[in-house]
């Protein structure tokens, strides 16, 4: 428990979020509309460089 305080609420939200979005692009994938599917599995890796790249600079203040 003491990791997920350590991560922050707004950062566990997010991992969560790309998850949901990891999965509904394997479902839209595999159901056969893979375009779709590959579109939409590209948001997750998205959304992880704007977490890291927000840190980054966060820390970069500091």
């Amino acid at each position: 428990m003491n990791y997920f305080k350590k991560l922050g609420t707004v950062n566990l939200l997010m991992l969560i979020l790309c998850a949901v979005i990891i999965l509904v692009a394997e479902y839209l994938f595999l159901t056969g509309d893979q375009m779709h599917g590959l579109f939409v599995g590209l948001w997750a890796p998205t959304l992880l460089g704007v977490m890291i790249y927000l840190k980054l600079v966060d820390h970069g203040s500091k």
